[in-house]
């Protein structure tokens, strides 16, 4: 199901997974586990329209003009602290890509993002850029990241999450049209604290042990 803003990948290996991390009982460390591997499969479809070349190969057979990825390497950014689990995964398929990091936190009053690190690639402006973050909430520290990425020149942008709420997919659509969303499901809503409901609670205390 997609729409030119808005892709959820229905696979069934994704869903599945993304049941078993939703459960209560499911333990850090398959938390872990079950993050790296829907990542994998998220990363195939975020990277689907990657500009393609051909190089000039010789195979054990024959020579030939076989496609390759064209351009300069991706630039994946985490989202501080539970992008990491998504970019972890991410590196193993595309392992030669450069990443950067974007620190927010949401004042839990105002829900607003609060930016305490940056750092980033150069030549973002020539590079696809993927932010990834576990969670689409309000939207706010994602648009906010997006935004500092495109301050620094960024303009190929995309955003790959695991859930999304209703809310931060049209936080995201009014402040970035231009950046296509990634996600393995479109939850219900948000509630009075900013956390997706029915979700499956915070991405980064269940993927780090913490409270």
């Amino acid at each position: 199901m997609s729409d030119p803003h808005l892709t959820i990948v229905d696979h069934p290996l994704v869903q599945h997974k993304l049941t078993l991390m939703r459960q209560q009982e499911t333990s850090t460390a398959s938390f872990r586990q079950l993050l790296r591997e829907i990542s994998h499969l998220l990363a195939y479809e975020v990277t689907r329209s990657l500009p393609m070349g051909s190089l000039s190969i010789q195979t054990p057979l024959d020579p030939m003009e076989a496609p390759v990825i064209e351009g300069k390497k991706l630039a994946l950014i985490s989202i501080l602290r539970a992008g990491n689990g998504l970019l972890d995964g991410i590196l193993e398929l595309i392992p030669a890509a450069r990443v950067g990091f974007v620190g927010l936190y949401r004042d839990p009053e105002t829900l607003q993002p609060v930016q305490y690190y940056f750092k980033v690639p150069k030549a973002l402006e020539s590079r696809t850029t993927i932010v990834v973050d576990p969670m689409l909430a309000t939207g706010n520290s994602s648009a906010a990241a997006v935004q500092l990425l495109k301050d620094a020149g960024a303009t190929d942008l995309r955003f790959m999450c695991l859930l999304a709420a209703p809310e931060g997919v049209e936080r995201m659509r009014q402040a970035h049209p231009d950046v296509p969303i990634v996600t393995a499901a479109l939850d219900e809503r948000l509630d009075e604290h900013g956390y997706i409901r029915p979700g499956l609670g915070d991405a980064g205390d269940r993927m780090f042990g913490t409270k």
